[in-house]
């Protein structure tokens, strides 16, 4: 058994809804858009990611 680790590929600010997704080709995090209007959010805001433990990095290559 060998298990492998993924990072996540899209987060979203629980404060302003920032939505962020990860473009491989940059590796960087882009702002994602909705119908052509890019996901802003508040450009102030001190970004905190939906990060609350549902994403489980390791998956099991069982």
């Amino acid at each position: 058994m060998s298990a492998q680790v993924r990072a996540p590929t899209a987060r979203v600010c629980e404060r302003c809804e920032r939505a962020e997704y990860w473009d491989e080709e940059l590796e960087a995090w882009q702002i994602d858009t909705d119908d052509g209007e890019k996901q802003v959010g508040n450009p102030h805001c001190l970004h905190e990611w939906d990060i609350n433990g549902a994403f489980n990095p390791v998956v099991d290559n069982a």
